[in-house]
């Protein structure tokens, strides 16, 4: 079984989420005994219609779970979507032999797929990256008990508790209260709002052609002295250079070494001498 199953059909949480809820609230709830019967079913014989009721059978479940991340201003059906993924993974994975009920093992597969959607969604600009990052964003959102900012004995105390250092709170706070902006001024915007968009006031430099110019003239200032320096080397000097620094294919120190017959070591000595003449060639 994929993730491709679609557990109900034609149902799916889209436009009408309150029809969505009030079907999957109407399929009848597991007993244990019935659940360990399909789970077997599944996993020894890879039933698909058995995976189908026991994700059916889950469904209110993800809903549950879905109301609990309605603080984010995310879509409630895309988070219950998202949260079918998760369980249709936990059902492919669920071995009945652990003598768990599948509820307590799908939790960890629904949120996962929640979290994965929440920090793509949330922000264009990504709050948390690293699985401690992830952590501590979902966990300070609910620590947080005012909109106010945290003083530090109130960020050291949320540090203590996550296992994190302080700093760490501090700038996720500092993520979590920062928001998104258009870079263009809307469309509805006046003449004396519209100014504020960042569009007005961040200025890219790339193609100035002042900067162009200076660039242009430094790499060329910069091409022209490397070439004097390497002309007042002798020529076993100049050529170690150029196949250990300018060539395309760079030799190594023991290619050198057997191609002037001397040690790598001293390939090594000769390459830092030259390279000292021409920098101090090139900063004269």
């Amino acid at each position: 079984m994929g993730t491709s199953l679609q557990p109900v059909g034609v149902l799916a949480p889209g436009a009408n989420l309150n029809a969505y809820i009030q079907a999957v609230n109407g399929f009848a709830v597991l007993s244990a005994e019935e659940e360990k019967q399909l789970a077997e079913e599944l996993y020894y014989h890879e039933n698909l219609e058995a995976a189908r009721r026991l994700v059916m059978a889950h469904l209110r479940f993800v809903v549950h779970i879905a109301k609990s991340y309605a603080g984010y201003g995310l879509s409630q059906s895309d988070l219950v979507q998202e949260g079918n993924v998760g369980l249709m993974k936990a059902v492919k994975r669920f071995n009945p032999e652990k003598g768990v009920r599948l509820v307590s093992f799908a939790v960890h597969w629904i949120k996962a797929e929640m979290h994965e959607f929440i920090l793509r969604n949330w922000r264009i600009v990504k709050v948390a990256t690293t699985k401690a990052q992830r952590k501590l964003f979902f966990n300070l959102r609910g620590a947080k008990k005012r909109l106010a900012w945290l003083t530090h004995d109130e960020a050291k105390a949320v540090a203590e508790d996550l296992g994190v250092d302080v700093k760490h709170v501090q700038q996720m706070e500092g993520r979590l209260s920062a928001y998104d902006a258009a870079f263009d001024a809307g469309t509805d915007d006046d003449d004396e709002t519209a100014y504020q968009a960042p569009a007005h006031y961040l200025e890219d430099k790339r193609f100035d052609p002042a900067q162009m110019l200076e660039d242009a003239d430094w790499e060329q200032n910069s091409v022209s002295g490397l070439t004097l320096a390497l002309e007042g080397l002798d020529e076993r000097s100049r050529d170690i250079l150029q196949q250990r620094w300018l060539n395309d294919d760079k030799a190594t120190l023991h290619d050198l070494a057997a191609q002037y017959g001397v040690s790598a070591e001293r390939i090594r000595q000769l390459e830092k001498n030259a390279m000292k003449k021409v920098r101090a060639s090139i900063e004269a």
